[in-house]
This record gives C-alpha cells, sequence and structure tokens, in this order.
C-alpha cells in the first residue's frame, strides 16, 4: 500500500505541506481566499529539530489502536487508509491519547478529531503535502 513517507534530509522546514494540505481539506478553491489571515489547521505537522526537521502524519498502521480505542467506531481502516466519520465522533479523544506517532489532533471546532487521510476526500490524486514539497523531502510511494 501507498504511504506518506519522509526523507529527513531533504525537509527545509518550510512548512508548505502543512499549507498545501490545510488548503486541500478546506473546501475553498482559491489558497489565498482559504488562508489568508487564518489561521490553519493542517493534517501533518513539521517537527524543527538541530538541524533536522521532519514532517509528521499518520502512519496508517497495520494494526491501528486507534481503530480499536475508538469507543463510537468513528474509526475504522479502509483500503488500508485510517477514515475519520466525524457524524459518529464524539470527541472523547482517546484516539489521540493512544497514537503513539501523535498524528491525530483536535478538529477546529473542538468537538471532533482530524488526521490525514491521504486526501481520498479531496481528488487530489496524490496527498497535497506531496504535491506541494518543493524538495521532494515527502513521497507517497509503496515501500513494500
Amino acid at each position: 500500500m501507498k504511504r506518506v513517507y519522509v526523507n529527513e534530509e531533504w525537509c527545509l522546514g518550510c512548512h508548505l505541506c502543512e499549507y498545501n494540505c490545510a488548503f486541500a481539506n478546506s473546501g475553498e478553491d482559491y489558497m489565498p481566499k482559504a488562508l489568508k489571515d487564518k489561521t490553519i489547521y493542517p493534517r501533518i505537522q513539521v517537527e524543527e529539530g538541530d538541524g533536522v526537521n521532519f514532517a509528521v502524519s499518520c502512519r496508517h498502521c497495520e494494526d491501528p489502536i486507534c481503530v480499536k480505542s475508538c469507543i463510537t467506531g468513528a474509526l475504522s481502516k479502509e483500503d488500508g487508509v485510517i477514515k475519520v466519520d466525524t457524524d459518529k465522533c464524539v470527541g472523547c479523544y482517546t484516539c489521540i491519547m493512544v497514537c503513539p506517532y501523535g498524528c491525530v489532533m483536535p478538529a477546529p471546532d473542538g468537538h471532533v478529531i482530524q488526521k490525514c487521510e491521504l486526501c481520498t476526500q479531496n481528488a487530489c490524486g496524490e496527498p497535497a503535502c506531496v504535491k506541494g514539497c518543493p524538495n521532494h523531502a515527502i513521497v507517497y510511494e509503496d515501500r513494500g
């Protein structure tokens, strides 16, 4: 299955992946309208370290503890992608607490969660973070 991988040695820490993610999930057609003068809520987060930067997003685990811990069944795994049914989510945040990678986060409204779904809802063809990475530090591939 294809997944998002990060080549840390190529990451510039520019945060463009975050902006592209936020735009892809905004529902808007024009990036300035979607993001200008607004707080963004990307589903990928760039962590900056001492000489090393890397983007963190859902790993779409083989045996996802977030799905197992969801008390309402709002998280499910379909074709290898862990998805959120926001109509079922009650915002208990159990999935946030159990994710070992810190990839599940509160949604902007604070009542549900959000996480990377590989842009399956956005008809991008591939994740927007991958398309928008100027240095090709983020790739979408099957490493089987």
